[in-house]
């Protein structure tokens, strides 16, 4: 392997795109190839600039500087490299299944080639984690030049028009947000625990020889290859609406296709804002309700139902209240619930965790010197309840919480489910 010319190809993609990606759309290629000369250096940057940030430099938590344990930092470095690898395969899959949908031609290296080098700004970008105050900006610029690069890559890759190339692009962007998402929150979880990383590698197989990457079905990493194989049946699905001119039947398509992206098997609606608001107590730990509110969001067919209050008194002493139905994002919820390993930290001032009780995924975090805290729970793999500000302990969040009726709202989860 020549790492100069890996090195000047990202160089290339990114300074002139106009004119690098015909020549690297025309170059032959495997998905084996592309993966041991390109994919595996360009993608360890971020993973590797990760480690370098909460390991060696330190993060900023409850007013504390700390630092993640070298072992469990190499433990997460691994994880989002290893995740990365198997996430661009599977958008790859997802951008070839979507060819035909916008007059594109099916190509999985081609494919595997869009994924790669327009989400080289992204991987580059990922180094500036490192910056303080600022690197996440420079990351988010990244990741927006990102899908300019997908965009004129996509006519040159794919053989789409040129006019179709914007829906083309917006399609693939929330899917690659979903799963971007999924694998941060994963990372996010396993940090603090090194063990998860043998578990999910063991389930991951990458070929160096051959053009395939196999992965267990039964595994973490194996449902975000699923995603990517229903998001294609899918994508069938609205090519063949879109044919028939039936407008109703290129809607549902569409809902489909989204609620493949977000890890679903079946169509939901969520529910009212006057179910989900009728949740919250008139009182909340001895403290009045001052204020309420409820909205229901649906767009691109992602639906999603908050409802939120205020409680407080005379000292200044206040509490939130908020109940969420993910609905579209049920999918996601259940795949978290699934991954996400315990973590734990812990300062002089407080503490933060995440832990399954009861089979609800947990979060609690607790500032001993503010008396201030979080405390939120995923309900029947679709709700989130979670309590929030000045309480005596975290036990008064925890019965923030249990003043939703919890039991009633799981037995909710399959309200406005149709299954496919």
């Amino acid at each position: 392997m020549d790492f100069g010319k890996a090195i000047a190809r990202a160089k290339a993609i990114l300074a002139t795109p106009r004119t690098e990606w015909p020549v690297a759309a025309a170059e032959p290629a495997s998905i084996g190839g592309l993966y041991t000369t390109y994919i595996v250096w360009i993608a360890a940057l971020p993973a590797i600039a990760g480690f370098i940030r909460n390991s060696l430099i330190g993060t900023s938590f409850l007013g504390m500087h700390v630092r993640t344990p070298i072992g469990a930092g190499i433990g997460g470095m691994v994880l989002q490299y290893l995740l990365s690898l198997v996430v661009a395969y599977v958008m790859a899959l997802v951008i070839n299944a979507l060819a035909g949908t916008f007059n594109g031609q099916k190509d999985m290296v081609q494919a595997l080639k869009t994924v790669a080098y327009s989400w080289t700004a992204s991987w580059v970008a990922g180094i500036a984690v490192i910056i303080p105050w600022i690197g996440w900006l420079i990351a988010i610029a990244g990741a927006i030049y990102g899908i300019y690069l997908l965009y004129l890559g996509l006519p040159f890759t794919m053989k789409c028009p040129p006019e179709k190339a914007g829906g083309y692009t917006a399609l693939s962007v929330i899917i690659a947000i979903v799963l971007s998402w999924i694998v941060g929150l994963i990372v996010a979880g396993v940090i603090g625990t090194a063990a998860y990383t043998g578990a999910a590698m063991t389930g991951t197989h990458l070929g160096n020889t051959s053009d395939n990457v196999t992965v267990d079905p039964d595994s973490a990493l194996g449902k975000l290859a699923a995603m990517g194989e229903r998001a294609e049946q899918a994508s069938k699905e609205l090519e063949a609406a879109q044919k028939s001119g039936d407008s109703a039947a290129q809607q549902a398509a569409m809902n489909k296709m989204m609620g493949a992206a977000m890890g679903n098997d079946s169509d939901v609606q969520a529910l009212s804002t006057e179910q989900v608001k009728a949740l919250l107590p008139e009182t909340l730990l001895g403290l009045k309700r001052t204020s309420s509110s409820a909205q229901r969001s649906n767009a691109m067919g992602m639906q999603v139902t908050e409802a939120h209050a205020e409680y407080g008194d005379d000292n200044g002493r206040m509490v939130t209240l908020e109940v969420t139905d993910m609905g579209t994002a049920k999918g996601l919820m259940a795949m978290a619930g699934a991954m996400a390993p315990e973590e734990e930290r812990s300062t002089d001032h407080g503490y933060e965790k995440t832990y399954t009780a009861d089979g609800r995924l947990t979060h609690e975090a607790w500032d001993h010197e503010s008396g201030n805290g979080e405390y939120s729970v995923v309900v029947g793999q679709r709700f989130t309840v979670k309590a929030q500000g000045d309480a005596g302990s975290i036990d008064d969040l925890k019965e923030a919480v249990a003043s939703v009726d919890l039991d009633k709202l799981e037995a909710l989860r399959e309200e406005g489910v149709t299954r496919h």
